[in-house]
């Protein structure tokens, strides 16, 4: 508040005069007359402390507009807000006329006003009038109110002159309005304002400024039900002087005479408690770090409106969980432009309405920024990944059929299996086979690494340590990572970005962060525009009636996710303004068969985006993609003659996989048997184009898709000569080199390996070999539970024409 330009002027105006006085004194008296006047002097100038209040004050939260969101009370138990830059016209009218109306005139004490108190109090001859100006006061309340005598007197008029010299006359009124006692625990004119009339000092009216201007010099009198006249008197008093003074007009002055005084004090208001405790914890360790005050008023980048709404949306929609045993909820909203965060809510309460928290149920807690299962939000990520890597196009069949690497089996949500899906498809029904098969191909240390530069920062252990369970929630994310991301994705999609680099931008929270972020080659607009493309038709089999119900012309790229055990639900959307990210769940990870992220937090997703302006969708950024021709059955480069179509690609991805699935097949003049050179001329040979898929895909994958026709079989006279090994037949369970442990069952016995094939042809029979020994026949369902001894083994299976498969394994022992 001191001007320090003016103090190190003064300062050297002082040591200039003392060096004159110093050379021109002509003897030793002289010399320290000097010296004594130069050292009262600095003594005089340096006698206000810095800073002139250290009383703790308290943390306040307000809107990017200036709107109050939020305080926390400081540590001393005072409602102290920090002290204002400025003070409304009201206000400073109110109080100049009520504490010193000569105020702008005197270098800060007021000679009448002194003398007209030294003659009262010896008239009463006791202290009665103190004759203090504001500076005065504000020396007083900086001296914590010592008692009031003439030696006290005197020491805070050379304070008070001292204060007039380095402050301007509003800067000693903001002063005097942050630190005087309004009564009970409240301090300073901002909090009185919010908690006797629930607004902010510049929506004071005449009669609620005049109140707050008198109120200081009598805080006592501020008690609900009781010294009503009292207070009501001494307001009404200083409007008559305001109107007397020609500040008022009449109509006015009696307009605010009649305005009722305060009742029971307000509620501040509490639109994101979790967040003004997280920022308000973040800056106490920044100052504690820089050794500098506490940042105590957290202007941020908040919606006022929208943060209110958001809020009451959610408290609203987590009374209905409640019922379902789900107690916390979090919800953030970014703004895809700026990074900006528009709406945050930490958790779905913050107590029960008595001011407490409940036990146990962790409402205390920001849930924006608390690890959690991240269930299946990464699978966009591995999706953009491979594109932008030429790892695949968005129509590339991947396997879905059971699946086992080491001893994790993954498994889909609805237990079942295709075959073969489009990897949009893959993502948009959020399988976890067809995932966890493109990870094993992409790379966990590779996958770990892009999450890495994308931001996450909570992966705290190697890649080695998450293994492919990363991609299906073997590792915890927190809601502000995971929506920044998404958030980034979206805002590269709209291929804004300059060409070359990727910038990656943090999220803003606080109006004066900056805009910080990074440059990366990991993405691009390309893959993000696909990524995004490929979420707008999200769902989950056996659930797309329900989606009736958000049935909308607006088109949101949204994925859901659900943790191991039912404990996290995840939702995370975006259009081209907006993301929003929702995360439900019980706070001390109590699991519930309801937390499904579909199920449970996509409602609540898009009961956001209603209340947010519509954001578009995102345009094609065709700067940023080319068009490759791929199958139209399979999704890789054309081959065998199939039909094809023009798929979108990432620039600079290089696809160069040709499909493994569509062949050219020789058949004989009827069209219904295969045939080769060797039994068949080639004359006679009719030569076609045929899409076929590996035996145990096309066993799940024709269930799916009735027009599928598998291969012809061999014609008996060319069955010798064929490649039996190639043939119809291929092991479900186990993979190749497996090594596998023996399950114990229930009732605590020693349990047997099942295993498990498929046929091309579903009236095929299969005999059972293992380490070359017979073992039984399976029809229609290949499946064999076996009782083995550990160590290595090999299984084999053959049909009645000779087709056969092999599997070698390894048997290690009961687990």
């Amino acid at each position: 508040m001191i001007r320090k330009n003016e103090i190190f002027g003064l300062k050297n105006r002082l040591l200039s005069a003392a060096e004159i006085i110093v050379r021109l004194a002509k003897n030793r008296k002289a010399r320290a007359w000097a010296l004594s006047g130069l050292a009262l002097a600095l003594a005089w100038y340096f006698c206000l402390p810095k800073p002139l209040f250290r009383e703790p004050v308290s943390a306040v939260l307000l809107s990017a507009g200036g709107e109050l969101l939020g305080a926390r009370i400081a540590e001393d138990g005072q409602w102290r807000f920090p002290p204002p830059k400025t003070l409304p016209e009201k206000y400073k009218q109110a109080l100049i006329h009520f504490e010193d109306k000569r105020f702008r005139l005197h270098p800060g004490v007021d000679p009448a006003a002194l003398a007209r108190s030294v003659y009262t109090n010896y008239k009463r001859g006791k202290v009665v009038s103190g004759g203090s100006t504001i500076t005065m006061q504000v020396i007083r309340l900086s001296r914590k109110n010592p008692p009031r005598t003439y030696p006290e007197k005197l020491l805070e008029i050379l304070l008070a002159l001292r204060l007039e010299c380095g402050c301007s006359k509003d800067e000693i009124l903001a002063l005097y309005a942050g630190h005087a006692p309004f009564g009970g625990n409240v301090v300073g004119l901002e909090g009185a304002a919010w908690r006797y009339y629930g607004r902010s000092p510049e929506l004071l009216s005449w009669g609620e400024s005049a109140l707050l201007a008198v109120l200081p010099n009598s805080p006592s009198l501020i008690r609900p039900g009781r010294n009503s006249v009292a207070l009501k008197v001494k307001r009404d008093a200083l409007l008559r002087r305001l109107s007397l003074a020609g500040v008022l007009d009449g109509s006015t002055m009696e307009l605010a005479q009649k305005e009722p005084l305060p009742g029971e004090p307000y509620p501040l208001p509490r639109a994101a408690p979790q967040l003004l405790d997280t920022l308000a914890a973040e800056r106490r360790a920044l100052s504690a770090s820089l050794r500098v005050g506490p940042f105590s008023r957290l202007k941020t980048t908040l919606d006022g409106a929208l943060q209110k709404s958001v809020q009451s949306i959610v408290r609203r929609y987590s009374d209905g969980m409640l019922l379902h045993g789900i107690r916390n909820a979090a919800v953030i909203v970014i703004d895809n432009g700026t990074f900006e965060v528009k709406a945050y809510v930490g958790n779905s309460r913050d107590d029960d309405g008595t001011g407490k928290a409940r036990a146990g149920s962790g409402y205390a807690i920001d849930l924006v920024r608390k690890p959690r299962s991240t269930g299946s939000v990464l699978k966009p990520l591995l999706f953009a990944a491979m594109l932008q890597s030429g790892e695949l196009l968005s129509t590339t069949l991947v396997p879905d059929l059971p699946t086992q690497f080491g001893n994790f089996m993954p498994q889909n949500f609805d237990r079942k299996y295709r075959g073969a899906v489009p990897a949009r498809t893959a993502l948009a029904q959020s399988l976890n086979v067809p995932a966890v098969r493109m990870l094993k191909k992409y790379g966990v240390p590779r996958f770990y690494d892009f999450l890495k530069n994308l931001g996450m920062s909570t992966l705290h252990r190697d890649p080695q340590g998450y293994g492919l369970s990363l991609i299906v929630g073997g590792a915890e994310g927190t809601l502000w990572d995971l929506t920044r991301i998404y958030a980034n994705m979206a805002h590269l999609a709209k291929g804004g970005e300059k060409k070359g680099a990727a910038r990656l931008h943090e999220l803003r929270i606080l109006a004066d962060s900056p805009d910080a972020g990074k440059t990366t080659n990991d993405l691009g607009p390309g893959a993000a525009w696909l990524t995004m493309k490929a979420l707008l038709d999200v769902t989950r089999p056996g659930e797309e009636g329900y989606w009736e119900n958000f049935d909308s012309s607006r088109r949101i790229a949204w994925k859901t996710g659900t943790s191991y055990g039912h404990r996290d639900a995840w939702a995370i959307g975006s259009d081209a303004r907006h993301t929003v990210g929702v995360w439900l769940g019980n706070a001390d990870g109590e699991s519930r068969l309801e937390l499904v992220g579909v199920a449970a937090a996509a409602p609540l997703l898009f009961e956001v985006f209603s209340r947010l302006p519509y954001g578009g969708w995102f345009d094609i950024p065709e700067a940023y993609l080319k068009e490759v021709e791929v199958c139209k059955n399979d999704g890789y480069l054309p081959f065998g003659g199939c039909e094809t179509a023009k798929q979108w690609s990432p620039l600079g991805s290089n696809f160069d996989q040709i499909s493994p699935h569509n062949k050219t097949v020789h058949l004989d003049a009827s069209g219904k048997w295969r045939v080769h050179g060797k039994c068949e001329a080639v004359s006679k040979m009719k030569h076609t184009g045929w899409f076929s898929l590996p035996p145990g895909q096309e066993y799940f994958y024709r269930r799916y898709y009735a027009g599928y026709k598998p291969l012809p079989p061999y014609r008996r006279d060319c069955e010798a000569d064929a490649d039996k090994k190639k043939g119809p037949v291929e092991f479900l369970y186990p993979n190749a080199d497996s090594r596998i442990y023996i399950p114990i069952d229930l009732a605590e016995k020693k349990g047997r390996v099942v295993f498990e094939a498929a046929h091309t042809w579903p009236d095929a029979a299969l005999f059972w070999h293992l380490d070359g020994n017979y073992i039984g026949r399976t029809a229609v369902f290949h499946q064999q539970a076996l009782d083995i001894e550990p160590g290595p083994h090999e299984i084999t299976i053959v049909d009645h024409e000779g087709n056969y498969a092999t599997r070698r394994f390894e048997i290690l022992g009961v687990n």
